[in-house]
């Protein structure tokens, strides 16, 4: 497993009332989303720790919500939540649960998204001032670090030579004035031989349609948006 340390702290965009409890918890679901790539018709959220007491009055479970619709961070739909769910479809759980307090950060949940074709588990926590962990992906251990509402970010997944897969993609970004502030790899996550990249990108979106050149590049499996894209 390789990793490549990133990402500045810095509070977070959001609408609160908590970064870690809201900005945090809606990063976590905007994750899970993408790497189900879809849109989910049932997503249940097990709560641990602090999340397990406290995510009805510092609207976790309202961010968590939003994050696997896609909301951005500072979107002033993410009180709605639960509303704008059900008109999509998407049915929801929040199970609160018990632990050992060794055994995850205090706020931590586990998010398992389904539709008829397939499901995905996600892992991860907020670790405070919006920055978030992922440790799981489908009980695969990994190491992944995001911050919230300060970057556009995505996520890639490519083949296991990241260097050289990624380097064109890298150039075509740079052809398009789009500056990278961070990017961090890990690898074996999806298989032996697979990898993902997390890239932060700051002040600038990628429309749709530069999505899927990207995906066209030697190398590349996917490249997915964590929030909705322009087409």
């Amino acid at each position: 497993m390789m990793l490549i340390s990133i990402f500045d702290v810095a509070g977070p965009i959001m609408v609160g009332p908590s970064s870690s409890h809201t900005a945090g918890a809606c990063k976590i679901g905007q994750i899970a989303r993408a790497l189900f790539n879809g849109t989910p018709t049932q997503a249940d959220f097990y709560l641990y720790g602090s999340f397990a007491t406290v995510y009805q009055g510092h609207a976790t479970d309202k961010a968590l919500l939003a994050g696997v619709m896609k909301f951005q961070t500072s979107d002033p739909r993410l009180p709605k939540a639960f509303e704008i769910a059900q008109k999509k479809g998407i049915k929801y759980k929040f199970i609160p649960l018990k632990i050992n307090a060794s055994e995850h950060h205090p706020n931590t949940v586990r998010i398992i998204l389904k539709n008829k074709n397939r499901s995905i588990s996600v892992v991860g926590s907020s670790i405070g001032g919006g920055k978030i962990k992922i440790t799981f992906i489908n009980d695969v251990p990994v190491d992944l670090e995001m911050i919230a509402g300060r970057f556009f970010s995505i996520l890639i997944g490519h083949d296991s030579k990241p260097e050289n897969v990624l380097h064109p993609l890298y150039g075509q970004l740079v052809d398009w004035d789009i500056p990278i502030h961070g990017k961090q790899t890990i690898c074996a996550v999806r298989g032996k031989h697979r990898c993902l990249t997390a890239l932060n990108i700051e002040d600038s979106y990628l429309t749709l349609s530069q999505v899927l050149m990207l995906e066209k590049l030697p190398g590349i499996e996917f490249v997915r948006s964590l929030t909705k894209l322009n087409k």
